[in-house]
This record gives structure tokens, C-alpha cells and sequence, in this order.
């Protein structure tokens, strides 16, 4: 299915391209962990991710970019090893997206303010908790 350059903008009916089904299978952590237990068990079992996304920021650094998204490391993240590997069996979650920018800020003062950080909806959900 491809694109008749005859065809405006306003006639394009992007809606009849072919989709993929939403993910209908659970997409957090395992069954009785927590967000950050199991970033914890990925960061120890994946410890290159890290180094990557450490290589990442500093080369944007260098070059002069004052903010980085953690999101905008992870993609390229992806991209790269897509291209290294030839294949998509990388599994890269993005709830680990937040953990990752703080424990690289803690880590590398050169990096200590590269990223905007919220607050954890972990942290905020146990506040709530306790309130009740």
C-alpha cells in the first residue's frame, strides 16, 4: 500500500493503513514487584544499558545541549542496537525511563542537572495510601 502522489493532504485517509493490535497483556512490572524493584532486577541483570545511556548524554553534552530527554536516550537507545543486531528482541521498558535519569544524575556529576525529573507516581500513590 503506498502513497498516490496525486492525492492532497486533505484526502489522505490515514485511518485505512494497517495497524496492530494494542497490547492486551500486562505491561508493568511482574506480578508482586514494584515499578522500582523491577528496575532494579533489569539494572542488575543489564548493566550496558546504563553505560549506553551514560555514552549518550555525555556525547550530547559535548555538544553543547544543556537538556536531555531520558525518553529522546531511550529510542535512540533502541535505534542503535536495532541497527547492531538486525532485529527488535531489545526490550527496553519505559517505566524504567525515571529511574534511569536519576540514577544517572546520582551517579555522574557531569550529568547531575541533565534532566527534568518529576515526581514518582510510586511516591505519590504511597502518600496517598497512607493518607487513607
Amino acid at each position: 500500500m503506498g502513497l498516490d502522489p496525486a492525492v492532497s493532504d486533505h484526502q489522505l485517509a490515514f485511518g485505512e493503513y494497517p495497524t496492530v493490535p494494542y497490547p492486551t497483556g500486562h505491561v508493568g512490572p511482574p506480578p508482586g514487584m514494584t515499578i522500582e524493584e523491577a528496575f532494579r532486577a533489569f539494572h542488575a541483570a543489564n548493566p550496558h544499558v546504563y553505560r549506553e545511556l551514560v555514552l549518550l548524554a555525555r556525547r550530547a553534552r559535548r555538544r553543547g545541549v544543556e537538556r536531555i530527554g531520558i525518553g529522546m536516550l531511550f529510542e535512540v537507545l533502541r535505534w542503535n542496537v536495532a541497527l547492531r543486531t538486525g532485529g527488535d528482541e531489545f526490550k527496553l521498558n519505559n517505566n524504567y525511563r525515571s529511574y534511569y535519569a536519576r540514577l544517572i544524575m546520582m551517579r555522574e556529576p557531569e550529568l547531575a542537572d541533565v534532566f527534568e525529573t518529576r515526581q514518582l507516581h510510586a511516591v505519590v500513590d504511597a502518600a496517598v495510601q497512607t493518607e487513607a
